[in-house]
């Protein structure tokens, strides 16, 4: 079975040098221009969900590319986190994205990629998307992988992702992946739940699902929602 331990920084099996995970930088890539095209250039941002782990040079992405990474205040419950080199220039702090320790409004854009989808069921998911609304001064930005995608981007296993959660889950338990078959490493969603959900902290005119492309299908979405 798969253990808690190898998978506390980064919840992925592929190998730094693999095709997947060169794949899945170039679609960062994506993210990471489709977040500046809110107005994330300029202005204070918190970026929920950073990570220890240094096995991709595309860890905590934003960080890394962002122009003013001295304008990132990064949460996170890795407690390693603060080391990553990527880090080095931004506040970190240890808190759970669900309950923030700050005050409504604080940040002029609130970033969280690949982070829902780990958080467990869809309460949980919903608490976290509505306090990343909630800090957020201009814009929200959630990114998650695109359940309907051919190929499940964690386990880069093909197709099973698209069985009802349960027998997802038990398949996944019974080829010695237990820690994905756990609904609170892994949940994934399709952009109707991930719309719906947003609908509850914003109104539907102020809402903006992103499609990241990959191959003519959806990979990833990109969750938007401004403020006044």
């Amino acid at each position: 079975m798969t253990s808690r331990r190898a998978f506390e920084t980064q919840y992925n099996l592929s190998g730094p040098d693999s095709i997947a995970a060169r794949i899945a930088r170039r679609q960062r890539r994506k993210m990471f221009r489709a977040f500046l095209d809110v107005g994330a250039a300029s202005g204070t941002i918190l970026d929920i969900g950073v990570t220890s782990d240094r096995s991709y040079d595309h860890s905590n992405y934003l960080e890394a590319w962002h122009e003013r990474p001295d304008a990132i205040t990064t949460v996170g419950l890795d407690a390693g986190a603060a080391s990553h080199p990527a880090l080095s220039r931004s506040v970190f702090a240890a808190a759970d994205g669900r309950a923030l320790p700050f005050a409504d409004n604080s940040f002029d854009y609130v970033h969280a990629s690949a982070v829902i989808e780990h958080v467990g069921d869809r309460q949980r998911q919903a608490a976290l998307l509505a306090e990343a609304y909630r800090v957020a001064r201009r814009a929200a930005f959630l990114t998650t992988p695109n359940r309907w995608f051919p190929v499940e981007l964690h386990t880069t296993l093909p197709l099973v992702h698209w069985l009802p959660p349960r027998r997802f889950r038990a398949l996944l338990a019974a080829t010695g992946r237990g820690f994905f078959a756990d609904e609170d490493n892994l949940n994934l969603l399709t952009a109707k739940e991930l719309h719906a959900m947003a609908r509850a902290v914003a109104a539907p005119n102020k809402i903006a699902v992103r499609r990241i492309r990959l191959g003519g299908w959806t990979s990833n979405l990109a969750l938007i929602l401004p403020k006044d």
